[in-house]
């Protein structure tokens, strides 16, 4: 009987090649098979072009699709259809890696087919490779300091209603807005609102083309691009 292979969640960071871990390149060059996520309108993933370099020239990839939407059934269905492609990968005895932008458990697809996969084979191996956060390498970039001595630092979504993000800002010393495409405008009269405006970096396309870096959120576009994320620090110790 055929020994069943193990599943690898890889965070492949932010963008640029060399911010991988040296644990996330081994296991990419020695994997069986690499998953990597795209939409279903496209077979492009940018998380494989980033791993690419490190990837052997004959291993075998399988792209899986996960629709662009948030009607929770559609969502629930292709899960469950990619964790069966992966499960029976992995009881034919493959090693598999799953490919993800930044950090694996940090609002990531891979946690969703960790949850499914747990529930339709618990008895399969799964392990975790964390990767470096978008958010790590824009701070790094610009010189911002997340937090320091007794501050707090607050993760959330572009994606969470105005008075929750207005309410979470009030009570953290500092802040990440991940998603900051989503619902920009709301997020820019919150900030505004609070008087963040000037307190408030937007990164966009962080180590790609076109990358922006704009010091102050008042001077962004009326829509940010996808890969976009707002720092936001209060306390600028003036």
């Amino acid at each position: 009987m055929t020994k069943p292979g193990m599943l690898h969640g890889i965070g492949v960071g932010p963008g640029d090649p060399e911010l991988l871990t040296f644990k996330a390149v081994r296991m990419i060059h020695n994997a069986n098979v690499v998953f990597a996520a795209a939409s279903t309108k496209n077979d492009y993933s940018t998380a494989l072009n980033i791993a690419r370099p490190h990837m052997r020239e004959d291993v075998r990839v399988v792209q899986l699709g996960f629709p662009m939407t948030r009607d929770k059934a559609v969502l629930q269905s292709a899960w469950e259809a990619n964790a069966r492609i992966v499960a029976r990968e992995l009881h034919a005895g493959n090693d598999g890696v799953f490919l993800t932008l930044g950090d694996p458990l940090t609002y990531s697809t891979f946690g969703y087919l960790q949850n499914m996969l747990k529930r339709l084979e618990p008895d399969l191996r799964i392990g975790v490779v964390p990767g470096i956060t978008s958010y790590q390498a824009a701070a790094a970039r610009v010189g911002f300091v997340l937090a320091e001595s007794e501050e707090s630092l607050v993760l959330t979504s572009g994606v969470c209603k105005k008075e929750r993000l207005k309410e979470l800002l009030d009570k953290a010393d500092n802040a990440v807005i991940l998603k900051a495409y989503k619902n920009f405008a709301e997020i820019r009269d919150t900030l505004n609102e609070l008087r963040l405006n000037d307190r408030t970096v937007l990164v966009s396309r962080l180590g790609m083309d076109n990358e922006s870096i704009l010091m102050d959120i008042k001077d962004a576009p009326e829509r940010p691009h996808y890969f976009s994320l707002a720092l936001v620090r209060k306390n600028t110790h003036e």
